[in-house]
């Protein structure tokens, strides 16, 4: 007799692109400044770069317009591996899939070892039910990334989807060691869920 495992719906936001912000500045509200000039228009004076540009453009939701900028950027030398990762995710929201692997890759081939075009190829692989590279990629983010959780919640949930239940639980584990304890609901019923099926 079969047995029917349901799995609970992650959170969504596990799994949703991680988009790159440039690794030396910051942006003003993580520091708990507002941005002022937020529906602004921006005005190139020589101090922000195409990729920062780019960055405050997609920022406000103007695609095309940071499709142009990440461009220019990548033209430029400018940050190039984070701006084919983040054109990746801008081609990924317009439904071009096919593009964003492309972007990803691209990504890669400047950077091998680029945390955020390995950790959008793993979720982009699982969106598609490719769960075979997406175990891959999210292995290489968290080799590249170890602390960073969202990586092996994606990664125990695509293992449970392969029916690789020990293996799902192990990693789910170590998500769980990672995050505080208002984070383990979903991986709690997930690991108990993964329990019963073994």
């Amino acid at each position: 007799m079969t047995k029917v495992v349901k799995f609970p719906i992650p959170e969504p936001e596990k799994f949703g692109p991680h988009r790159v912000r440039k690794k030396k500045g910051a942006i003003l509200e993580r520091h708990g400044q507002l941005n002022l000039f937020s529906g602004g228009k921006v005005v190139s004076l020589n101090k922000l770069s195409a990729f920062d540009e780019a960055l405050i453009i997609d920022d406000q939701g103007d695609r095309e317009g940071a499709r142009k900028l990440y461009l220019k950027a990548i033209d430029s030398a400018d940050s190039p591996a984070d701006a084919y990762c983040n054109l990746g995710i801008i081609e990924w929201q317009d439904g071009n899939q096919t593009k964003a692997i492309d972007y990803f890759t691209l990504s890669l081939q400047q950077d091998p070892r680029h945390f955020e075009a390995h950790y959008n190829l793993a979720n982009l692989y699982g969106e598609i039910g490719n769960f075979q590279l997406a175990k891959a990629h999210y292995k290489i983010s968290i080799e590249v990334e170890p602390s960073f959780p969202n990586s092996y919640f994606n990664l125990g949930l695509t293992l449970a989807m392969n029916k690789e239940f020990e293996e799902a639980v192990k990693i789910l584990n170590q998500y769980r060691a990672l995050t505080s304890p208002s984070d383990h609901k979903q991986a709690n019923e997930l690991i108990q869920t993964l329990m019963g099926a073994l």
